[in-house]
């Protein structure tokens, strides 16, 4: 009798006050990671159940994010979670009733992520750099300016990667001529990367890609994200850098228009002197016999 009132009950205020029964996994839970800003992802969107997740340095007791508890979102903003960027984290993704609905279950499905070090897994995202030629054409110096993380210090201040890896961040230069497909590489562990006659010709033209180089990650996350490429001025100019692709696009069109109208005059002036001729000998009377 007892059994059957609790079901009439729940059948009742499903939405608001209690609920049993199974709900499913999160799958894919995954960390996606740039420059310290952290989310825990996962899926399928939920529709009679929400998501709560727990997280914790490996051996230490979980803890929640107010902005991730029973919610209705796939993901969960865990940067100014992740306090010590070092330690090894692990996450949970709890599948839990609605807000304002209880359960009578002490436990819910949940699923649970890889390991992660805020230190060695973040990815670095791509830097940007200024390019300077010197007056004699003999040097150029990039200045790279390191990008900003999700992190900031005790006074409120946004810290870049170098302020969290110190000297251990360099960066990776790939250059090479503008006017060649060949690709020269060199490190330096400075913002402001300088290149001299060791590295480039004077007055020669030459582009850049920079990345964040981390040696001593794992080898397979010492790269970071590949900046933008830009090429410095030079006196060595080529014919699309001189004229642009737009002056000669349109020489080369009237050369186009030129022949045509070449071929089109002579076939006409063909045509005109073959019926001329044909007309000349139609003109002739034929000789007696």
């Amino acid at each position: 009798m007892e059994r059957v009132i609790f079901t009439t009950l729940c059948s009742a205020f499903f939405f608001t006050n209690c609920v049993s029964g199974d709900y499913p996994k999160a799958q894919n839970v995954s960390w996606l990671s740039i420059n310290f800003k952290t989310l825990l992802m996962w899926d399928p969107k939920p529709s009679n159940y929400s998501y709560t997740v727990e997280y914790s340095v490996i051996g230490q007791n979980r803890k929640k994010n107010q902005h991730c508890i029973r919610t209705m979102e796939t993901e969960c903003d865990l940067s100014n979670s992740l306090v010590d960027l070092k330690a090894i984290y692990s996450a949970d993704v709890l599948s839990e009733p609605l807000r304002g609905v209880n359960s009578d279950r002490t436990e819910f499905p949940h699923t649970s992520s890889e390991r992660f070090t805020p230190y060695e897994d973040t990815l670095i995202g791509r830097p940007e750099f200024k390019i300077e030629v010197s007056k004699d054409k003999r040097k150029i110096t990039l200045y790279v300016e390191d990008p900003l993380t999700a992190l900031f210090n005790e006074q409120n201040q946004q810290r870049t990667i170098r302020d969290v890896f110190a000297d251990e961040l360099q960066y990776k230069v790939t250059f090479g001529k503008a006017t060649s497909t060949g690709k020269k590489t060199k490190i330096s562990a400075s913002s402001e990367i300088e290149l001299d006659r060791s590295d480039v010709d004077p007055g020669v033209s030459y582009c850049f890609n920079v990345q964040a180089y981390i040696p001593s990650r794992r080898t397979d996350k010492q790269l970071g994200e590949l900046s933008q490429r830009q090429c410095s001025p030079g006196d060595d100019k080529s014919v699309f850098e001189e004229y642009g692709i737009g002056v000669i696009a349109t020489f080369i069109l009237l050369i186009i228009i030129i022949i045509v109208v070449a071929i089109g005059v002579t076939v006409v002036c063909c045509r005109r002197r073959r019926n001329a001729n044909r007309s000349g000998k139609e003109g002739v009377p034929l000789r007696s016999v």
